[in-house]
């Protein structure tokens, strides 16, 4: 086993971790507490995330679904950050030394590209959690979030103008959608071409769990929230 084997193992540890993470659904917690009933039988489209929550038991409880999906993300970064690169060098430090003459640290074994593997791996487990992969979320939360600790500025101005053209659109999905895309450019720039390949697989996600939406959109079917609108009424 050498060093290049050893990232590699961190990068696989990395999205089992945070897939497991990302399994965690804060809304079906939080529908189950105030209804009795699983997620998928809230609303029209069953979708464990914030907006669903939010449109149909109130704000509060959208709320807390966007704080405890952000913190699942916070949560496997810092897990990523502090255990993994420690793990990996305990376990696998003896064996290097001894059969390649390699010695490395933990700090050795840490790349900020990992924080994309947590992201992508989060926003797989959201959409498919393993325990109903049929009724998973769709990843917007999770991945608006995560773009945003790992890049702030970029991320936030990415999720800025997503947000400008869903306030304009009145399409979420279609922000759901824009947003990561923007995200890539930077990620590639700032990042390197791994980042960049991760940000694009993140963005093919979003596409398939929202092509249905983004599909009804040129015959008008799509469904329209003022989320400006609703905002104002809300706070003004």
């Amino acid at each position: 086993m050498n060093l290049n084997m050893m990232e590699m193992e961190i990068r696989i540890l990395t999205l089992v971790i945070s897939y497991l993470l990302g399994s965690f659904l804060t809304a079906e917690v939080v529908t189950r507490k105030l209804t009795g009933k699983p997620c998928k039988y809230l609303g029209t489209t069953g979708n464990p995330g914030m907006a669903n929550v939010m449109a149909h038991l109130g704000f509060k409880p959208g709320i807390t679904v966007l704080v405890g999906d952000v913190l699942k993300v916070i949560l496997a970064m810092l897990m990523t950050y502090f255990l993994l690169p420690a793990f990996v060098a305990q376990t696998m430090r003896g064996y290097a030394m001894a059969t390649y003459g390699i010695t490395f640290e933990a700090s050795d074994l840490w790349n900020h590209v990992l924080l994309y593997y947590v992201a992508l791996g989060c926003c797989i487990g959201h959409n498919y959690p393993f325990w109903q992969i049929k009724h998973g979320g769709k990843g917007v939360a999770v991945t608006n979030s995560a773009m945003i600790l790992i890049q702030p500025l970029w991320g936030l101005l990415s999720n800025i103008v997503g947000m400008l053209i869903v306030f304009a659109s009145q399409y979420l999905g279609l922000g759901a959608v824009v947003i990561p895309a923007i995200f890539i450019i930077p990620a590639f720039l700032v990042d390197g071409v791994e980042a960049g390949i991760v940000a694009i697989l993140l963005e093919i996600l979003m596409i398939i769990r929202n092509l249905a939406f983004l599909k009804q959109i040129p015959s008008g079917e799509a469904e329209r929230v003022d989320v400006l609108g609703a905002i104002k009424k809300k706070f003004f």
